[in-house]
């Protein structure tokens, strides 16, 4: 079992690592405000797995009163069980369901020769990999303007013949280092970028002394055996919940 004070350390450091324009805390929550596509940055999540549901109104209140849509991010978790009652209770259903998964830094470096780049501002050429072939224009563009405004990150490039072709990011925030926006050009897969970037991000982490790592995948995501194999294991899954 995951130490409480680790879910609330993972909690802040994922929100502030998605840099919403604003965050509010309401008894125990954090409620990111954000009109954008990336879920982390515009729903409220517990900072603890035995958090009651106690506040779900006045979040609502909260996204209402500006114009958003609720929404919440709920691990499944059985503390939490009240709380995703309560949200059937109000017509939110959960989906897209997500695992959180945890790794030493040390183990990861080790994963890969790190040959990835590590850049302090990151290229027009690294936020042209999120908006070409395979993905969502749109959303990649968010996806940019979100882990580009985050305060205390770095950025891996993997490169072949000139053109980058992989990329990711990683903030460092509450004792973690998070990895976040993983991509990978799909005419490029399979030929060990994405496990060189997390390597290179192991390796700057250890340079900070900074030990612990943590990522976010879609379960559904292939990009989980990777993960395993580079040393992340599974802390818990959770689930967007919106109506």
């Amino acid at each position: 079992m995951i130490d409480p004070a680790d879910v609330a350390s993972i909690e802040r450091a994922t929100v502030e690592a998605v840099a919403p324009p604003q965050a509010l805390e309401v008894d125990g929550w954090l409620v990111p405000l954000d009109a954008g596509t990336v879920g982390r940055a515009k729903s409220a999540v517990p900072l603890s797995h035995e958090a009651s549901p106690d506040a779900l109104d006045a979040i609502v209140a909260a996204y209402e009163a500006r114009g958003l849509p609720p929404a919440f991010r709920i691990a499944d978790e059985e503390g939490l069980a009240p709380v995703r009652a309560a949200l059937k209770a109000r017509g939110f259903a959960g989906r897209q369901p997500t695992w959180v998964k945890l790794a030493d830094a040390l183990t990861v470096a080790g994963y890969r020769d790190p040959a990835a780049e590590i850049l302090e501002t990151p290229d027009a050429a690294w936020g042209e990999v999120f908006v070409g072939e395979g993905f969502d224009p749109a959303d990649g563009a968010h996806r940019v303007a979100v882990l580009t405004r985050s305060p205390d990150a770095l950025y891996g490039a993997a490169r072949e013949a000139g053109r980058t072709v992989a990329v990711g990011a990683v903030s460092f925030g509450h004792g973690w280092a998070g990895i976040h926006g993983m991509r990978t050009a799909p005419s490029h897969r399979g030929r060990g970028h994405a496990g060189a970037i997390l390597a290179a991000f192991a390796t700057a982490a250890l340079a900070r002394d900074v030990r612990r790592v943590f990522l976010q995948v879609e379960e559904a995501n292939p990009a989980r055996g990777l993960y395993r194999k580079a040393g992340f294991e599974a802390a818990w899954r959770y689930r967007y919940w919106g109506r």
